[in-house]
């Protein structure tokens, strides 16, 4: 079984913020593969269904963002999922807006729901499928751009961005990383954003 995590803050106050593209993206591939209803289990948001014949659980961590972890590593646990199964989509702010990477272990560059899912039982070597929503400029206004919801300009690529994720997804499931990358760069161009972050890779 594939677990695929979206990472955000629950309730609506939280629905549209930079923080939140991770349950945008996992709504949406649960969405677009017709996932089963979404049900409360493991602290968290969970939905089954079969990507390219592939067993999936999608997750939305409902612990908030500092504690994803142990919604992840209840679940992890319970299914004994390999960290080398587990994808997490969240948010990154050192990719410029609409920039996608895909990258497998590493530190958490400051982001507390990875940091958390490294502290828990999953450790750090997972992958995670990284949303770039930009950087603000200077360390301490990054907690505010996060917390903030997407501006209106901002709804073509996150929505693009998002779907891409979702629609190249058979690609995910079979582990090909890199291929995965590609096909939601070229479904979702980050040219086509028309924004720059002052930082990108």
């Amino acid at each position: 079984m594939l677990l695929i995590v979206g990472l955000g803050n629950p309730g609506p106050k939280y629905a549209k913020n930079r923080h939140n593209i991770g349950f945008m993206a996992v709504d949406e591939l649960a969405r677009f593969h017709r996932f089963g209803p979404w049900k409360k289990r493991f602290q968290a948001e969970c939905a089954e269904g079969e990507i390219a014949g592939v067993k999936c659980l999608a997750m939305k961590p409902q612990t908030f963002m500092n504690e994803s972890g142990r919604a992840v590593g209840e679940a992890a646990q319970f299914f004994k999922i390999p960290p080398a199964e587990i994808i997490v989509f969240y948010d990154e702010i050192d990719l410029a807006p609409g920039r996608f990477r895909m990258k497998t272990g590493g530190g958490a560059a400051g982001h507390n729901g990875i940091r958390s899912i490294s502290a828990s039982p999953v450790g750090a070597d997972f992958r995670r499928a990284r949303m770039g929503v930009g950087h603000p400029g200077q360390k301490e206004l990054v907690h505010g751009h996060v917390l903030s919801d997407f501006h209106k300009v901002d709804g073509q690529w996150v929505e693009a961005l998002v779907r891409a994720c979702a629609d190249a997804a058979a690609l995910l499931v079979t582990g090909d990383d890199e291929k995965y990358q590609a096909e939601v760069l070229r479904l979702a161009p980050a040219d086509k954003a028309n924004v720059r972050g002052p930082r990108d890779e």
